[in-house]
């Protein structure tokens, strides 16, 4: 399976096209709206959040609510289009039309000045209308087909909010993944511990009154993943290096770790290596997933768990110095967006990033012409790994 993006923050719509998908599988759009709409909230969102209400429309490769095996597209339109068409509009324009919000002070920790330089663009708008994260969008909606293909495989996603500011909540032990997704939904920091919740509030508030941003710490769990999705025997080949891709892939994403992480470094080996157990009802299983379900690049059977690390969102609206690329003056930054924190929406980013990058791995491992082919497969390898 291969994917595809395109569309301008405030262009006319954003559009994806998935080719690779099986046909047959199952698809509602009401999911894909409602994955869309969990992008778009949690506390901290700006002004833009209201402007938009992000749903897709499909115009191919589904038909009569399944799909056909040829590529899908799917398309959101941008409301907010209908102020933005003189300055966003794809025919010529006169010198007046285009210095119309063109931005010539690039924003520190933006893609703005290091993408005009490479493309060599004298509105760097032409940079931040792409590298915006109003993309991840259509990253949402591809990855809410492929939640829709996995749930009937029986794999289960979650993702929640570990960590905002330096506000940390605690996983309860032995929580499930159901369990974790719906306290999750149910919080509006998407934090699974409710005695830290308020505190992550008032923390982004705070934030706000400074007229400063937070970044934070997401987790994302996958469960019911079978044994050896990914392979050893080539760098690119492992799924955990793959997923560490995808996550750090997203906007101001900085660092991506697996089960302990970076805390492996501060353990010994016995400390740290999950213990080899066999029983007849499950297989082999571990006694600990302090390896995030990952040996040698390859899923083990355990939960995948991992989490990434987002920046403080860069624009501020107390804006850090920058330089003028025509004047080369130096100048305050420009103001283009409104949000504290963005950590709640970007565990939802995370949680598409994963899902995509394991449904990407079971096609490549299973039968992906056919659905009904490729569930009877999966069925049939997971009794050969519980029997091995």
């Amino acid at each position: 399976m291969r994917y595809f993006t395109a569309g301008e923050s405030h262009g006319p719509e954003l559009t994806a096209i998935i080719d690779g998908l099986p046909a047959g599988i199952p698809i509602s759009v009401e999911e894909i709206n409602h994955d869309l709409k969990r992008r778009q909230g949690g506390y901290g969102r700006g002004g833009r959040m209201l402007i938009e209400t992000d749903t897709v429309e499909i115009t191919s490769g589904v038909r009569h609510g399944k799909t056909l095996g040829s590529p899908i597209t799917l398309v959101v339109k941008n409301d907010d289009f209908k102020n933005w068409e003189t300055v966003m509009g794809i025919d010529p324009v006169d010198d007046r039309a285009k210095k119309m919000r063109r931005l010539s002070k690039p924003r520190p920790g933006h893609a703005d000045l290091v993408g005009g330089i490479k493309f060599e663009h004298d509105d760097l708008r032409n940079v931040l209308e792409r590298s915006s994260a109003r993309e991840t969008t259509m990253r949402v909606a591809i990855a809410a087909i492929c939640k829709q293909m996995l749930r009937e495989l029986d794999v289960e996603v979650a993702s929640h909010v570990l960590e905002i500011g330096g506000v940390r909540g605690q996983v309860p032990e032995r929580m499930t993944v159901a369990e974790i997704q719906e306290k999750a939904e149910n919080s509006v920091v998407r934090c699974v511990d409710p005695e830290i919740e308020e505190a992550m509030k008032e923390k982004i508030d705070q934030t706000k009154k400074d007229k400063n941003t937070i970044g934070g710490v997401v987790e994302v769990v996958i469960g019911g993943v079978p044994i050896g999705l990914g392979s050893h025997t080539q760098w690119d080949t492992k799924l955990d290096g793959k997923i560490a891709q995808a996550v750090v892939s997203i906007n101001a994403f900085k660092g991506v770790e697996f089960g302990v992480g970076f805390e492996a470094a501060r353990l010994y080996g016995s400390e740290v290596m999950d213990e080899i157990i066999w029983s007849k009802e499950d297989g082999y299983t571990r006694t600990s997933n302090n390896l995030g379900g990952f040996e040698g690049g390859m899923t083990n059977g355990m939960p995948i768990v991992v989490r990434g690390v987002m920046k403080p969102i860069p624009t501020l609206y107390k804006p850090l110095q920058s330089v003028d690329i025509d004047t080369k003056e130096v100048y305050k930054a420009s103001v283009e967006r409104s949000d504290s924190s963005a950590v709640p929406a970007a565990s939802v980013v995370a949680e598409a990033m994963v899902t995509i990058e394991v449904a990407k791995a079971m096609l490549d491992k299973f039968e992906s012409d056919s659905f009904n082919r490729m569930k009877d497969e999966v069925k049939r390898y997971r009794e050969y790994t519980l029997n091995f």
